[in-house]
Parts: C-alpha cells; structure tokens; sequence
C-alpha cells in the first residue's frame, strides 16, 4: 500500500506546503514576507475587496504555525513585525472595511485611484499614521474620525470630489503636506490657519474665491499654490508668511499684486494667467531672494525701474502684455538667463532682437545704457516736446524720425505737427491715448515712410479707406477703440507684420486678415469672436502668434492644430469645453497635438 494512502483517501504530496486558498486574489508568499518586513504592495492587482486575511495579518495565527515542519531561522513566524506600510493604490475598490482598524501599527497607507466615495470611520483609529494618500477616488465627504490622526503628516487628498474641508482640519497640528487640488472646493475653513507645521499647501483647481486671512498663522508655509481659481484679490496678511518661498496664483482674476514686506524668503512668484495691470516699486522692493517671476497673460502696461534690483533674477516672464518698452537696466542683472516677451506692443526693441535670444537681447539693454541721456531714453518720450502751447522738438523729429503726440486725451492732432514732419522720412507714429473718433486724415502724407501706428486707446469706430495707402506699414496697434470691422482694401498692406485688435468690438474674426500672408502676430483678444476659419488660417504661413483670449469661441475646430507655424496659440476665457483647461494650461504644443488628434480620419 502507497505510504501516500491513509485509510483509503488520498493524500497530495504537497500537503503542508501550500495554501487552501490557490485562487486567492493576494498570494500567501506576500502575506508572509509582509509580517517579516512589515509592508505589503497589493497596488494594481484589479482588486474589488480587500481580503479578510489582509486586516488580520497580525491577529491570526499563520498557516506555517499548523504544520508540522522543521524551521530554519529564517522561517521563525513567531517573531512577525506589525504591518506599518500598505498599499493598496490603482485598484476597484468602492469601499474600504471598518476591519482597517485592525492594523493599528500602520504609519504609511496609500489607496489612491480607486473608487471609494466614502472612508470608514475607523480610520480615526490609526493613531500611528503619519501618511495617508488618498487621492484619485469620489471621495465627496470625509469622517469627523479623520481629524483625530494627531500624528499625520501628510495627507492627499487632489482629484476627488470634495465641495467642502470640515473645520476639524485644523487638528492635524503635526502636518506638513497638504493637497487639497483638483476638488471642487470653493472656500476653505479659517481653521486652516491653525496647521503651524505645514510646509506645502496645494489649492489648484478649485473654485475658490477667497483665501481666509489668518492663511498668515502657517509660519512654517514654504509652497503655496493657488493655480486655477477664481480669486480677484488675496488677503493682505499673506504678505506676512515670513517661510515663504514658491507662490502659485496663476490663472485666477487677479487685478493687483499685495506688497510683500515679509516674505524675505520668497524664491518664485507666479502670476501669470491674470488681470494684472500695474507692478509698482512696492511690489518688488522687499523680494530680495526671488529668483523666478512669472507675470505673463496679464495687461501690464510697463515695468518699473526697481526690478533691476532684483539681482538673483533668473526667469522672468511677460510674454502677453501690453508693454511697450522695457528698463534698460534690466541688462545688467547678472543671473538672468530666461527673459520672455513675446506678445507685447514693444516700440523700443528691433523684432529681430526677440528672435536672438535672452543673452543677446540683454546684451543690447545693457549698450543702451551707456548711451549718452539723449538717446538713452524711449523714443515716444524724446520725440517731442509739446506742452500747452504745442511747441515741436523739429531736432528730436529729424533725428528719431517720430511723432508722438500721446496720452494728451486731445479729440484732434494739431496740424503743426504735421506741418513740421513735411519732407522728413518719418518712420513711427504714436496718437495713442487720446479721444480721437477718427483716423487723423494727414497720416496719409506719411505714406512714404511710416512703418508702425500706433492708435490705440482711443474712440475710433471705424478705419478709412485710404488707410490701405499706408503701403509701408509693418506694424498697426489699434487695442482699445470701438472697432467693429476693418475695411477689405487693408489687403493692400503687403508688408504688414503684426496687428493687434484688442479690446474691441469685433463680433467676427476680419476676413481680410485671412488674406495678408506676412502677418506674423495676431492679437484679438478680449472681443466677441466667436469663430475662426482654420483653413484660412492656414494659409498665413508666417503666423506665430494669435491671441484669442476672453472672446465667444464656443467651439475650437480641430483643424486649428495643422497651423503648425503657430508658435503661441492663447485661448483661455473662451467658453468652450474642449480642448479642457488643462490642456490649454500646457500651451501651445499641447494644444495643437490635442486638436490634431480630433481630427476626422
């Protein structure tokens, strides 16, 4: 008789050296490697319940334990360590046991990405968990248990669907990583305040309005990111967090910058993606470790003096603005490596210059400086001198080739100034910032030599046909008027580089844009267009810049992304849906990538 046979049964040979439970979704080796290292990874498993063995690791006896087996010293399952690391992140599972309690030891316990809506209010009783990632579920509630974690550190809890953070937050005194992003939080709870440990503190993608002001009482906040809200203004008493060292507000609707006189520290401030319209002296003079501003997207007009004090500048970025001219000083700041502009009006700077990079072009600011007073200045202001009496600097004429007869609020341009600029090649005209309701007839005796107009802010209704004479213009600024169409002869303008429309009343797209192949730049936003032709578009082979934002473009055709020379494509604050924010946050080659893919084959 086999020695395999025992009263007629059949015995497996293998019979004390394998689980009972062969098509358990967790296999035996894992649970017995986890009582010696105390750490078990069920991630990604496809997991739809956690088993029961899983919570009872530490209570049960293990099945080794029954069998009667010789031990080597490395087999001794009495001398178990309790579980302390779980991870259970990128599964199925929709709801997680009160049974969590039963790991009492657990310091580290990651269920991100995967369905819950819920926790168990047993959680609370991991008084030893230090972090918690709880990210990437539906969570739309949390337990008043969880804020009894007293030893938590860190808790994630970015892409669920949290309207609201109870007030209990403000318990967890030892946190220091909090991430609250991607929810659809529209306040936060003043208690916030009260988590003095907290170092990083992320707010992104939410709604909210309004940050509370005792924010300030986070003496230890060293990131802070605010990105993609609807904030138009932040607490004064965020200028008082002295730790302080990277600030997130972009795309929000920020229409001013606070002071800040404490935050010594600060190292990165991003802004960009705003309604900035001044950056003042007050705003820099106490940001002295700063090494990145971002200030682009926004409707800065100028740039102060002062930010050439900021010697630890590294980035600085104002690429869509509406500046003009920059300080020359900015050349001699010694660690600037990245200086973005594009998308901004400026008169001072040669087009060519933006296309050689920062290090050329501060080189050049840098050679402006040593220029002698009378040059060294921006051309609009040396140009003339008219006061009350409208006296002509015939000199300053001559030499700049300019007229600038700007931000006098005057509803006609004196003849005088047209008379005296008789027989000289004047090059750039400057109306802008007046009450003008009409394109000053005598322009057209420019028509030789003019090569940029600007007549923006002002009441302009429409432009005259003979504009189409000014065949030598390269650059047209025409923002703020009360434009509602451009005449078709404007095709005539074979030299045109670049035209900005915004803060019009365009309600379509000009049709003779389509049909000026040099056009470089394009800037219309903040109108009511409310479709664009991308086979047209694709025409302008020189295009590489178009701005489109705050308009009434429902739909963006994906046709759009085959418009490859488009270097800056900016459409935020269209209600489209699609491409999603966060795509369109990526910029341009996102964009374009993304509306390709949506192609029709």
């Amino acid at each position: 008789m086999s020695r395999f046979k025992r009263g007629g049964k059949s015995v497996d040979s293998r019979a004390g050296f394998k689980s009972d439970k062969e098509e358990s979704p967790v296999p035996y080796g894992l649970l017995k490697t986890a009582r010696k290292s105390g750490q078990l990874n069920l991630s990604g498993r496809g997991l739809t319940e956690v088993p029961q063995s899983v919570w009872r690791l530490n209570l049960d006896t293990p099945e080794e334990a029954q069998q009667n087996l010789s031990f080597g010293g490395a087999d001794r399952w009495w001398e178990q360590t309790d579980l302390t690391k779980l991870l259970l992140s990128s599964n199925k599972l929709q709801v997680l046991s009160e049974d969590i309690r039963l790991l009492p030891a657990l310091i580290f316990l990651d269920v991100h990405d995967n369905q819950f809506t819920s926790l168990p209010s047993s959680i609370g009783e991991l008084e030893n968990l230090q972090k918690l990632n709880l990210s990437h579920n539906k969570l739309k509630e949390l337990p008043e248990e969880l804020w009894n974690l007293k030893n938590l550190r860190s808790l994630h809890l970015q892409q669920n669907e949290l309207e609201q953070i109870p007030e209990g937050v403000g318990r967890l005194s030892n946190l220091d990583d909090l991430d609250l992003s991607n929810n659809q939080l529209t306040t936060i709870p003043e208690s916030l305040g009260n988590l003095r440990s907290l170092i990083k503190l992320n707010l992104s993608y939410n709604k909210l309005k309004c940050i509370p002001p005792g924010i300030h009482s986070m003496t230890s906040l060293k990131l802070l990111d605010c990105t993609h809200n609807q904030l138009e203004s932040v607490p004064s008493s965020l200028a008082q967090m002295a730790s302080l060292e990277q600030l997130y507000l972009r795309h929000n609707k920020l229409r001013y910058l606070p002071d800040f006189p404490s935050c010594k520290l600060l190292k990165e401030l991003h802004v960009g993606y705003n309604q900035i319209e001044v950056l003042g002296p007050e705003h820099l003079k106490h940001l002295n470790s700063i090494s990145v501003l971002e200030l682009r997207d926004n409707k800065l007009k100028a740039l102060p003096d002062e930010i050439a004090l900021l010697e630890g500048l590294e980035r600085l970025e104002l690429s869509n603005n509406d500046i003009s001219s920059l300080p020359y000083a900015l050349g001699n700041l010694p660690k600037l490596k990245i200086l973005a502009l594009e998308g901004n009006p400026l008169r001072t700077l040669r087009r060519d210059l933006l296309t050689k990079g920062t290090q050329e072009l501060l080189k050049y600011l840098r050679s402006r400086v040593q220029e002698p007073d009378g040059q060294c200045g921006e051309r609009h202001e040396t140009a003339l001198t008219l006061p009350s009496e409208a006296k002509i600097n015939v000199h300053a004429i001559k030499t700049l080739k300019t007229l600038d007869y700007s931000e006098k609020q005057e509803a006609s341009i004196p003849d005088e100034l047209f008379d005296t600029a008789v027989g000289d090649p004047v090059i750039s005209v400057n109306f802008s910032k007046n009450q003008l309701a009409a394109v000053p007839a005598r322009l057209i005796e420019l028509k030789a030599t003019v090569s940029d107009i600007n007549l923006g802010f002002n009441k302009l209704t429409g432009i005259p046909l003979e504009f189409c004479m000014l065949q030598q213009l390269a650059h047209i600024d025409l923002r703020n008027n009360l434009l509602t169409s451009l005449p078709a002869e404007l095709e005539a303008l074979v030299k045109l580089r670049s035209i900005i429309l915004s803060f019009n009343r365009f309600k379509t797209f000009p049709d003779v844009l389509y049909l000026i192949p040099t056009l470089e730049t394009i800037l219309i936003s903040n109108n009511q267009v409310g479709v664009i032709d991308p086979h047209q578009l694709k025409h302008l082979e020189k295009l590489s810049t178009l701005d489109l934002q705050n308009n009434d473009i429902m739909q963006v055709p994906p046709e759009l992304g085959n418009c490859t020379a488009l270097r800056a494509l900016m459409l935020d604050g269209n209600p489209f849906r699609n491409p999603r924010a966060a795509i369109v946050a990526k910029g341009t080659d996102a964009i374009l990538e993304y509306l390709r893919s949506r192609i029709p084959a």
